[in-house]
C-alpha cells in the first residue's frame, strides 16, 4: 500500500559534519531479516535519502559523501548525512530522527552491527529500507563492502613477498567490528602459506595514526627483531610508520595498510617511506551501489544475495601513479 511521508525539509542536501576504518564478507540474510522482519512497506520512491557514517574525522567516510551525493542527485532525491563519532547511543538517537522525517533509505556504516538492530527494526516498521554499507548491520536489508578477508590477503602477501617469505612481523589491528577482523583473518590465511614468517607482536589500535604509532613503539620495544608491519587500515599503517621512522628502522622494516586512501597513496610516493602499499577499498562506490540495490527493492528485484562484496587490489610504489583513488 502507499505510505504517505513528511519530506525532508528542504531540497537542497544537508550534511551535517561526519567521519573513520574500514568492510568485508558475511553469510547473506533474507531481506529486512531482523528480530522485527521485513519492512512493512517498501516505499512507493526513494525520495529522501539517509547517510550515516561511524566518524566523520576519518577520510574514508568522508569519501562516502561523495557517492551519497552521487546516487542522491541521480535520483532526484534529498540527502541528509549524520556522524555517530562511533557513538551507538548517538547511531540510535540518528535513526529516530530519520524515521520522524520520513525518510525513506537509511544507508549506514554501524558503529555496533549487533547493537544497532532494534533501531533498524525501527525504521522497518516505519516504511524505510536499510542498507548497510562497509560493515554488516544486523537486520538490514542488504550490504554493501569491501572483501575485507581479500584485501587483508592481499595486503599481507605482498608483505610476504617483499620481506623475502621469512622474518617476523607486527600487525597492527583494530576494533573489534566484523570488517577488521575480516582483515585479520586474511592475513592468517596466507600466513599458512608461508612457515616462515611469524607473527612477534599483535596489539589493537583504535584505527587511527596516533594509537597506530604507538601501539608499534610498545611492540617495536618489546621485540625489535621485525622485518614487516601490517596495518588493518592505512591510518593505523601510517602510525606505524611514523615508530618506525623514530626508532630509526625506516630502511630495514616495511609496512603496508589497506584503504588506499589519499594519505596512503600520497604516503607511497613519499621518497624513502617505508610504506610500500595499500590495499584498495571504494567507500563511495559503496554507497552508490547501496541506493542501486535500494531501487532494485522498490522496482520488485530485491538482490539475490544480500551481500555484495567489492574486490580488493593492492596498490604499490610502481603503481599507484595509475591509482584512481577515491
Amino acid at each position: 500500500m502507499p505510505k504517505t511521508k513528511k519530506l525532508l525539509a528542504g531540497a537542497a542536501v544537508t550534511i551535517s559534519a561526519i567521519a573513520l576504518v574500514a568492510c568485508t564478507s558475511g553469510d547473506p540474510q533474507p531481506i529486512g531479516s531482523g528480530p522485527a522482519g521485513p519492512s512493512a512497506q517498501v516505499p512507493d520512491k526513494i525520495e529522501s535519502i539517509g547517510l550515516m557514517v561511524q566518524d566523520m574525522s576519518n577520510p574514508f567516510f568522508s569519501a562516502m559523501t561523495k557517492g551519497a551525493e552521487d546516487a542522491a542527485k541521480k535520483l532526484g532525491a534529498t540527502l541528509n548525512v549524520q556522524d555517530a563519532q562511533l557513538d551507538l547511543a548517538k547511531q540510535n538517537t540518528q535513526i529516530d530522527a530519520f524515521i520522524a522525517q520520513g525518510v525513506d533509505l537509511i544507508v549506514i556504516s554501524a558503529v555496533d552491527e549487533d547493537g544497532i538492530a532494534p533501531a533498524i527494526d525501527r525504521a522497518h516498521a516505519a516504511g524505510a529500507l536499510v542498507i548497510a554499507v562497509d560493515t554488516p548491520a544486523v537486520g538490514a536489508d542488504a550490504v554493501v563492502m569491501t572483501d575485507a578477508v581479500e584485501a587483508g590477503e592481499v595486503a599481507c602477501k605482498y608483505l610476504f613477498d617483499e620481506i623475502g617469505g621469512k622474518g617476523n612481523i607486527l600487525i597492527v589491528d583494530g576494533t573489534p567490528i566484523q570488517t577488521i577482523i575480516d582483515r585479520i583473518q586474511g592475513c592468517e590465511n596466507v600466513m599458512k602459506d608461508y612457515p616462515d614468517i611469524k607473527v612477534a607482536g599483535h596489539q589493537s589500535s583504535k584505527n587511527d595514526r596516533a594509537s597506530g604509532r604507538d601501539v608499534t613503539t610498545d611492540m617495536l620495544t618489546a621485540a625489535p627483531d621485525v622485518q614487516g608491519i601490517f596495518g588493518m587500515n592505512d591510518p593505523s599503517a601510517l602510525g606505524a610508520v611514523l615508530a618506525v621512522e623514530q626508532a630509526g628502522r625506516q630502511n630495514d622494516i616495511l609496512v603496508v595498510g589497506i584503504d588506499g586512501s589519499p594519505e596512503g597513496a600520497a604516503e607511497l610516493q613519499r621518497d624513502g617511506s617505508p610504506f610500500i602499499a595499500t590495499a584498495t577499498q571504494n567507500p563511495a562506490e559503496m554507497v552508490r551501489q547501496a541506493v542501486d540495490v535500494a531501487q532494485a527493492i522498490v522496482d520488485g528485484n530485491p538482490p539475490a544475495e544480500t551481500t555484495i562484496l567489492i574486490p580488493s587490489v593492492i596498490v604499490t610504489r610502481d603503481t599507484v601513479g595509475e591509482y584512481a583513488g577515491w
